[in-house]
């Protein structure tokens, strides 16, 4: 796509969710010759909007006890579980328009989908379904000329801690109930053939124009900027 690079790391080391999140910052404040465009996959972790009471929406014991790292974004919306079979998709553009930068990305996901041959539908939220189900969801946050936009894609997931980890407590589970929640949702990997990784190259192919690599110069930079979102008052687990 004209104009579109994928910014990549020096290295393929698997880092933090926290580091993705300000790489985000880092390339939106600092890349700006051109709309960028990268992908993630991280070990098991929630991740919860900015105005969220995580303790409201995570179930932070169930996290605890299974290793499952907790984070704060700064783009709003909902809670999200992420872990190493699902994408986690980032656009940093200078399109200031929330509803054009929105429209943008979920037509770029959509064209991926579609040369895949699935016939994916976008919704009023931003989601993107497969028939009645949802297998990508998206937030936004704004940053002065510049807008962020990104996106989960379910290609696959470990479903027990997905429901679990962002369902606090018996009575929610009960009353949602894990079938309900796993007839919602659907799992790329049953519409197409590809790999996880094949899937990745597809969507870079697709997508982008060209590369903008990091340098470990400014790889530091980033993991300077990580630590405001791992203090503890931004994340604040528990409502004061």
């Amino acid at each position: 796509m004209e104009g579109l690079r994928y910014v990549a790391l020096p290295d393929s080391k698997v880092r933090p969710l926290s580091f993705y999140l300000a790489m985000e910052e880092y390339v939106a404040k600092n890349v700006t010759e051109t709309d960028g465009f990268f992908m993630w996959q991280v070990e098991p972790s929630v991740i919860f909007g900015r105005n969220q009471v995580a303790g409201n929406e995570v179930n932070v014991a169930y996290c605890r006890q299974h290793h499952i790292r907790m984070y704060r974004r700064k783009s709003g919306g909902g809670c999200v579980y992420a872990d190493m079979d699902n994408l986690m998709l980032s656009f940093v553009t200078s399109e200031q328009n929330v509803g054009i930068a929105f429209n943008r990305f979920i037509n770029m996901l959509l064209l991926v989908l579609r040369k895949l041959g699935v016939e994916a539908t976008s919704t009023t939220h931003n989601d993107i379904m497969i028939g009645d189900r949802k297998v990508s969801g998206t937030a936004f946050y704004h940053l002065p000329q510049r807008s962020i936009v990104h996106a989960t894609m379910l290609y696959d997931t470990n479903m027990e801690h997905m429901l679990q980890a962002i369902t606090p407590g018996p009575e929610k589970l009960q009353a949602k109930g894990i079938q309900s929640v796993r007839q919602r949702i659907t799992l790329l990997k049953d519409y197409i053939p590809l790999t996880l990784e094949e899937l990745r190259a597809f969507i870079r192919t697709t997508l982008c124009d060209g590369e903008r690599m990091l340098t470990p110069a400014e790889v530091e930079k980033i993991e300077q900027l990580e630590q405001t979102y791992l203090r503890e008052e931004f994340i604040q687990l528990l409502q004061s």
